[in-house]
């Protein structure tokens, strides 16, 4: 087998080994069924099977309530930052609260407005997206139709603690990023939604958590393949769903179950994981730093900068050298990242500390 490299990229991103060993099992033929899971169809006991075990171990993992489904959706977070508006504003009278702590909660603004009334109940811009608000900022309409907020940005590794008190007004949340990390209290969301390639499984499957009185908000005259009423009812095979990645969402929450022991395990390691690098950083204060504030830290990404900008060109490439790739930030703010999701061993992020010293010490 090839040497596998320790990949800090933010998405698609790690998937667990013992997932991708069965999933290579299984690559050639299903056991019992002489067709590989490639092949199989989607109408099929077998895959029906998949997909729900998939869906319980979700409804497990996080203590889904009957109130709430479980869907699987093509298009990744991006559609959903139309869909929910379609569905949610659909009515017209009722404006949607956005709360805005980087690129992607803009993103999803930005795309809700061609759908409906939006306002911002707070936008991070002032101080760079490098916090959340706290509680007394939030400045929110009792009578949204949702409050919408994501969770976690990758861009600059800012991430909710924990969620925002929205009042009687659903919360939605933008998940993407640190979705099945840590528990949450999932009565407190209207819905939830998240492309599965950080934690969940590889890029092609998005996870809506939905409660059952916004899905009855789905316009009757909405598009099919757009309207939560339509796949709540199909169960999510209105039309053929991504196959390959909905079995591979079921295995890696089998591991998240079996293997790890549930998101009280997971979110404990996370947390040891995140603390490892940003004490690295904080430790080599005047030649690292890190982006966002204390209180508002990713466990997720950890976004930094070399104080020395042009050290970042030879850190990223004597990094990869070490075996520890796509540490480039994004495009569109530069510096450094360490995406740590789930499936990141520990092992990988104390070698990345570890070497983060070395470098430091070489060139500070």
């Amino acid at each position: 087998m090839a040497e596998r490299v320790y990949n800090f990229s933010p998405g698609p991103a790690m998937l667990p080994l013992s997932a991708l060993e069965e999933a290579q099992r299984d690559l050639l033929a299903l056991p019992n069924e002489g067709v590989s899971i490639l092949e199989i169809s989607h109408r099929s006991k077998r895959f029906s099977g998949i997909m729900e075990q998939a869906e319980n171990n979700i409804r497990q993992l996080l203590a889904v309530p009957e109130s709430h489904h479980v869907l699987f959706f093509q298009g990744g977070a991006q559609l959903q930052f139309v869909m929910a508006p379609m569905n949610l504003l659909a009515s017209g009278d009722k404006s949607a609260d956005y709360v805005l702590t980087g690129s992607w909660g803009k993103k999803a603004m930005q795309e809700a407005q061609a759908q409906g009334q939006t306002r911002v109940a707070f936008d991070a811009a002032t101080d760079n997206y490098n916090r959340v608000p706290t509680q007394e900022e939030l400045e929110l309409d009792p009578k949204a139709a949702y409050v919408h907020i994501t969770s976690n940005e990758t861009i600059g590794g800012v991430q909710f603690p924990t969620e925002p008190d929205t009042g009687d007004v659903p919360l939605i949340s933008d998940s993407s990023s640190d979705f099945l990390s840590r528990p949450l209290p999932i009565e407190r969301y209207g819905m939830m939604y998240a492309c599965a390639q950080k934690n969940a499984g590889p890029a092609g499957v998005t996870i809506v958590i939905i409660r059952d009185d916004l899905v009855e908000r789905s316009a009757q005259d909405l598009p099919s393949m757009l309207s939560y009423r339509v796949m709540a009812q199909s169960h999510s095979v209105f039309n053929t769903p991504p196959v390959f990645a909905i079995y591979m969402v079921k295995l890696v929450t089998d591991w998240l179950l079996n293997e790890i022991g549930g998101l009280e395990k997971m979110n404990a390691l996370n947390q040891q994981k995140a603390q490892l690098l940003y004490d690295a950083i904080v430790a080599a204060e005047g030649f690292y730093e890190v982006h966002a504030q204390p209180g508002s830290r990713s466990l997720m990404n950890v976004a930094f900068r070399l104080k020395d900008a042009d050290l970042e060109q030879p850190f990223l490439d004597a990094a990869a050298a070490e075996g520890l790739i796509a540490l480039k930030g994004h495009r569109s703010v530069g510096g450094c990242r360490a995406s740590i999701y789930n499936a990141m061993p520990i092992e990988g992020v104390q070698k990345l500390a570890q070497f983060m010293d070395d470098f430091r010490r070489k060139h500070g």
